[in-house]
């Protein structure tokens, strides 16, 4: 038997009521259909799928999120490929939908995380669990929202300098926090000078660990580029994966958010 699903781009999927064979192209729904139980019937993953370790180890690979492997997916022949907007481009799109069911996600805010964890819950058949992580979710960050006139530029890629602008979901994240972007007048994620990062005015540079791996090397140099902001490195996955990765994140934004105010404080002493 079949049933039809609605992706985030409002497409139609048709899909076995039973899935057997599912390739997963996006880190953080991998990991959410893992916590959905699917486990067995993950039968692909990119070579990004990280989490979780113990279990990702053992599904065989179908390449990265732009350089995918289709014959290595044909040979799974998966009854449901899981893509993302932001990680897969439209050719690929295109290309594994006319042969496969294709279910895109489009995430570039909490809201859409939430509308997405509800949807991927409703394909794994755990639609009350999806339900009570995007309540819960949505309680633990209005309690977190209280706004800081604390100003930051996110980094997630140098060489070029690369910052994440407005209508993307770290944009809404830091929002939703409390705090200030000082690049949220350009959009997506716009490559940006030395110049104009030295110029954004702003307390804290963000440096992530993914996607570009930013290591404690790099924080002498950008503390010569914006030598008037403090320069953090901080945990990528928890600012950028929208997936059940979320229940973890609020903790830290909660950390992120009292050490920001603490050094604040300390400077003004």
């Amino acid at each position: 038997m079949k049933r039809t699903i609605i992706d985030q781009l409002n497409r139609k999927v048709e899909i076995n009521e039973e899935l057997k064979n599912i390739v997963s192209l996006v880190p953080s729904l991998t990991e959410l259909l893992f916590f959905f139980g699917m486990e067995g019937k993950i039968k692909g993953i990119t070579s990004f799928c990280s989490n979780p370790p113990e279990k990702v180890k053992f599904v065989k690979t179908v390449g990265g999120p732009i350089t995918i492997n289709y014959e290595i997916i044909d040979e799974i022949s998966p009854d449901l490929i899981i893509a993302g907007k932001s990680e897969n481009n439209k050719e690929q799109i295109e290309h594994l939908s006319s042969k496969y069911p294709v279910w895109v996600s489009d995430v570039k805010s909490l809201e859409d995380a939430f509308k997405m964890i509800e949807k991927i819950g409703v394909i794994c058949n755990k639609s009350e669990l999806a339900y009570n992580i995007t309540q819960n979710l949505s309680v633990s960050f209005d309690l977190l929202s209280e706004k800081t006139n604390i100003k930051v530029a996110y980094l997630v890629w140098e060489k070029p300098f690369i910052v994440a602008g407005n209508n993307t979901f770290v944009n809404d994240i830091l929002k939703k926090t409390g705090f200030i972007n000082v690049f949220k007048n350009l959009e997506g994620y716009p490559k940006v000078t030395a110049k104009e990062l030295n110029n954004c005015n702003a307390d804290f540079v963000l440096l992530p660990s993914e996607p570009y791996p930013f290591e404690n090397h790099h924080i002498d140099s950008y503390k010569s580029i914006i030598p008037g902001a403090k320069i953090l490195l901080v945990d990528g996955q928890l600012f950028s994966w929208y997936g059940n990765r979320l229940l973890v994140s609020v903790n830290y934004f909660k950390n992120i958010k009292r050490l920001m105010r603490s050094l604040q404080d300390s400077i003004k002493k």
